[in-house]
């Protein structure tokens, strides 16, 4: 069929895939992008998420007497408003 319409390749020279095909092999390349950039904002989520429990943890299992006695050891409270406050926290 010469000048046709119809040819071996669907029709319209294509390769067969016609306007369709190309779509989809056009959403093709963009699924890997989203996928990447999906997955680095889970990674962003997680690390601050455990940064975030690691940073608060470590006073979160602590008395209040516990924090007191930090502080006084590092030298933030004098002697008696150590012993002032260690009273409050004891009920005495």
């Amino acid at each position: 069929m010469i000048g046709g319409w119809g040819n071996m390749m669907g029709g319209w020279g294509n390769g067969g895939y016609g306007y369709s095909g190309f779509r989809w092999m056009g959403m093709g390349m963009f699924i890997p992008l989203i996928l990447g950039i999906g997955i680095i904002i889970l990674g962003i989520y997680v690390f601050r998420r455990n940064a975030a429990q690691l940073h608060t943890g470590a006073r979160a299992n602590q008395s209040g007497l516990d924090i007191l006695r930090e502080r006084y050891a590092r030298g933030e409270i004098d002697s008696a408003e150590y012993h002032s406050r260690k009273q409050d926290l004891e009920g005495k």
